[in-house]
């Protein structure tokens, strides 16, 4: 009898959610709702109609689309069937999102038809790819003058697939950073990076204060381009919970689908909370907010939103991790160290970067590569080794030999670690203020400020200085009647506290009507300092 080698696929994976949870939903806005029987059996069926239009294993499906749930198959069609999917960042200005293709190597795309005219406008520049898969909301049929086209649900009528027992080390997903300089780099992931990855991601958001279950109502407000929607999809199938997709980001659509479906989960960037919080009608969604569980990354979670969330019952956390990474690489559940703390001081660790999670090796070095003391005082950089890590930038050997120098993935960003394993990032590399030979951790300052009941979002910068290097700049959106004055007179009381220095107090404080944002939702930092 020979030994089976068990891969660590994707298809070994699911091997039993549809028999363990066949009546578990798929939901997307108020258009439709199906188990999970009927979502593998779709999933199967768009493998197989891909495979009948010559998709073969090694080939690039690209999925242009909002959170909807036929982006959700492709996450599991593509790569169970052998091939790599390319999910494209649609907020990138249309020349990268045909440069990112190109250099993807994009053979097959799946697009919605609000996409078609972009692309059938500069068609021709599109030669590489092979076939068009195209859909509308309602699945009727869509016309394009782009040749060759199927219809998306014309493949998936009455058909099954047998998926091939892939090698773990097979690649799965493509992806491109939303990088602040130089053109987007692509990074690449295995089934057995995802597999890994979804395996513990499962376990520690069964950790307090999420204490997740398979009761819990999943509502994931990442974009499904962003960096496999923090693993979320993966890790929400598996465990047999109800997983909710609200298409374009909308508020109101949000908030009604919190109340009908029951969501008790999210994960978003800080923004995306901020809108939801302070939309004009939040007081009527009050009592189906209590006992909402988010997880925030992407950016840090501003102390001032983690109260405002508190206020309405809602529980948040920070998480933390990158592209490159799968991304997650840290958690601020609670250990043993701190699970008894007093609500105040507790709430501090749940909006710190957390801890790493299990068979995540994360270090705080200094400039010489050694471990900084855990002190929670002395700033190092970031780096990492994780069974998920991206191996590299896709045919890019010079950034990937700078992206994993001496052995560890070098994250660029700069942090502290303090006596009980937790990290707080207090800023990037390239992001950090250099003043008169001092560090000032943009972060924490920006922390401070958010706690002011008038603001908003706030964004602190470096400004060039001629005596100093640089000095301190707020960027803030306020909340209601507030002056630099009143700023300044918050400022200074936790420089009273010992919390922020004198010196950190910014030279100009600018107000703004809203903040710029990458195309993932985070603070767009360089456009700030074209204002100065």
């Amino acid at each position: 009898m020979s030994y089976y080698d068990y891969q660590l696929n994707l298809k070994n994976l699911f091997t039993n959610t549809s028999k363990h949870f066949p009546q578990r939903e798929v939901v997307y806005k108020d258009k439709l709702r199906y188990n999970y029987k009927k979502f593998f059996e779709r999933v199967s069926g768009l493998a197989a109609g891909l495979e009948q239009i010559g998709v073969k294993q090694g080939d690039v499906v690209a999925v242009i689309d909002w959170d909807t749930n036929r982006y959700l198959e492709s996450y599991f069609a593509i790569p169970m069937m052998g091939a790599i999917l390319h999910t494209v960042n649609i907020r990138y200005p249309p020349e990268i999102i045909y440069y990112t293709m190109r250099h993807a190597n994009d053979k097959y795309v799946i697009v919605r038809d609000e996409f078609l005219p972009l692309i059938e406008k500069y068609a021709a520049m599109f030669d590489f790819v092979k076939a068009w898969i195209v859909y509308n909301e309602d699945g009727k049929e869509v016309q394009t003058s782009l040749k060759p086209y199927y219809n998306y649900e014309d493949l998936i009528q009455g058909t099954t697939y047998e998926f091939p027992d892939l090698n773990e080390r097979t690649t799965a997903t493509i992806f491109y950073t939303s990088g602040t300089t130089g053109m987007p780099k692509g990074v690449t992931f295995t089934h057995r990076d995802l597999v890994l990855h979804t395996l513990v991601l499962s376990v520690v958001t069964r950790y307090p204060p999420l204490d997740l279950t398979e009761k819990d109502n999943f509502m994931i407000l990442v974009p499904m381009f962003h960096v496999h929607q923090w693993g979320m999809p993966y890790s929400c199938i598996l465990g047999g919970n109800k997983y909710i997709l609200p298409g374009r980001y909308e508020v109101g659509t949000i908030l009604e689908l919190i109340k009908r479906e029951k969501v008790t989960y999210s994960a978003m960037v800080p923004s995306i909370l901020y809108m939801i919080l302070n939309a004009p009608n939040i007081d009527e969604y009050k009592e189906y907010l209590k006992g909402w569980k988010v997880t925030i990354g992407g950016a840090a979670l501003p102390k001032g939103l983690a109260l405002k969330a508190k206020s309405l019952g809602i529980t948040t956390i920070a998480g933390y991790g990158l592209s490159e990474t799968a991304p997650v690489l840290t958690i601020a559940f609670l250990n043993d160290y701190v699970r008894s703390m007093k609500d105040e001081e507790l709430l501090d660790y749940m909006i710190s970067t957390g801890i790493p999670l299990p068979m995540v090796n994360l270090r705080v070095i200094d400039p010489n590569n050694k471990d900084v003391p855990w002190d929670g005082k002395t700033v190092g950089e970031i780096v990492v080794r994780a069974p998920w890590n991206t191996r590299g930038y896709y045919m890019d050997e010079e950034k990937t030999k700078s992206l994993w120098r001496d052995g560890w993935l070098h994250t660029g960003d700069l942090a502290v670690i303090d006596q009980y394993g937790y990290i707080r990032i207090v800023d990037r590399d390239k992001d950090a203020i250099k003043s008169g030979g001092e560090f000032i951790p943009s972060l924490v300052l920006e922390n401070v400020i958010s706690e002011h009941p008038m603001v908003g979002e706030v964004a602190v910068v470096g400004m060039p200085h001629e005596k100093w290097g640089e000095r301190p700049v707020a960027f803030i959106v306020r909340k209601g009647n507030v002056d630099e004055n009143s700023i300044i007179e918050h400022l200074n009381k936790y420089v009273e506290k010992g919390t922020i220095h004198k010196w950190w107090i910014p030279d100009k404080i600018i107000f703004i009507d809203s903040l710029p944002k990458t195309s993932t939702g985070k603070i767009d930092k360089k456009e700030l300092r074209k204002n100065l």
